[in-house]
């Protein structure tokens, strides 16, 4: 934790230096410095002994308790030919997205250089920890339509590690890119697997109302000794239909190998809808309806007989209170097949009602 705080602070004072700089005006500096907090409470009407939340469930996992969902600082440098990122965060959902990376990796929120290889066209080479390229959803819950993320969101990558070499057309409207990565959500490689995995991208953006985007990973994240490849597609729209609605509809399905050079897969499939109404410029309603479908454990293994076939509804509620703090509150029900949520003890249910509130600011 140390090295964490020194070097934020490193990042916050040499940026802080080269934009202070008298020689050039602080908006022509390639430098800049952001920052995001995103504190939370989450009541759980099943109250459990252990405060936390289902295994699926990565983001505000904690119940009972005032909370830190997500808190970093960021340097980045942006030129004509050269990009940087740096980001180091902490909070419950770096503990439970990170988990499997050692030392101080786990802090290591965003870590990425890039340089554009072509003078003519808009063409980079990135390489290090990035976003991932799947979902509508991101870890920075101020960006996403609703307080929770979605299914489909918690049980897809958050970010990824790799090169990925990206094209985005001189009129903006497309952008093309294919990545190598180290796995399904990882920043260093499972103990065991010399599998590259790979992921491509492609996103339409015809007007300024409408985007549409189609990813897609292969790879195995499993030692190769018991190696099974995973395909995963991942297809969403987002739509602005008026001043005050909008609606983004997604579908993402995958595969896997049942057992090491099988040609038999189990599949996973997920639709989502999300619709937002906006009657004014500070407040924001948005519902969601979800379903996910994994009866045989793909990415989310139950024991169950049925598996993992849930459906999920939820309401959200934002009130932006200044520019930099937006005040949120969400109910969410979410309905299982099978009986799979815990309560106090050995009470299992199909059902989990709760509700969250968050409290976020963002310094860009």
């Amino acid at each position: 934790m140390k090295t964490l705080i020194l070097s934020a602070l490193a990042i916050a004072s040499v940026s802080h230096a080269i934009a202070q700089d008298s020689t050039q005006a602080v908006a022509a500096s390639p430098f800049a410095v952001s920052a995001y907090v995103e504190s939370y409470y989450l009541h759980d009407f099943r109250k459990n002994d252990n405060h936390t939340m289902p295994g699926f469930i990565y983001n505000h996992n904690r119940t009972g308790e005032v909370n830190l969902n997500l808190a970093f600082l960021k340097g980045s440098y942006t030129g004509d030919r050269v990009r940087a990122n740096l980001a180091l965060a902490a909070g419950t959902y770096m503990n439970a997205n990170y988990s499997a990376e050692p030392g101080v990796l786990k802090n290591v929120f965003e870590a990425n250089a890039g340089v554009k290889i072509s003078k003519n066209h808009n063409l980079w080479l990135d390489a290090g920890i990035m976003p991932s390229h799947i979902g509508f959803e991101s870890a920075i819950g101020k960006d996403n339509w609703a307080l929770t993320r979605s299914l489909m969101a918690e049980n897809t990558p958050y970010f990824e590690t790799g090169l990925k070499l990206g094209y985005t057309t001189q009129d903006s409207k497309w952008y093309l890119s294919a990545m190598y990565l180290n796995g399904w959500q990882r920043i260093q490689r499972v103990d065991g697997n010399a599998t590259p995995a790979f992921g491509t991208q492609v996103t339409f953006k015809p007007n300024a109302a409408v985007t549409l985007n189609y990813s897609t990973f292969i790879g195995s994240d499993k030692p190769d000794s018991t190696r099974q490849m995973r395909y995963y597609h991942n297809i969403y729209g987002v739509f602005q239909l008026s001043d005050k609605w909008g609606l983004t509809t997604g579908f993402d399905i995958g595969s896997e190998q049942k057992t090491k050079g099988s040609s038999a897969y189990n599949t996973v499939y997920v639709p989502v809808m999300i619709l937002r109404f906006s009657p004014s410029s500070k407040i924001n309603i948005a519902a969601r309806g979800e379903y996910y479908h994994d009866k045989n454990g793909v990415i989310i293994a139950t024991g169950t007989e049925n598996g993992f076939q849930t459906f999920g509804t939820s309401l959200n509620f934002d009130y932006q209170i200044t520019p930099q703090v937006v005040w949120r509150i969400e109910a969410r029900n979410l309905s299982s097949r099978d009986a799979i949520f815990n309560g106090k003890g050995n009470d299992l249910s199909q059902n989990k009602t709760y509700v969250t509130t968050a409290l976020t600011f963002a310094l860009n």
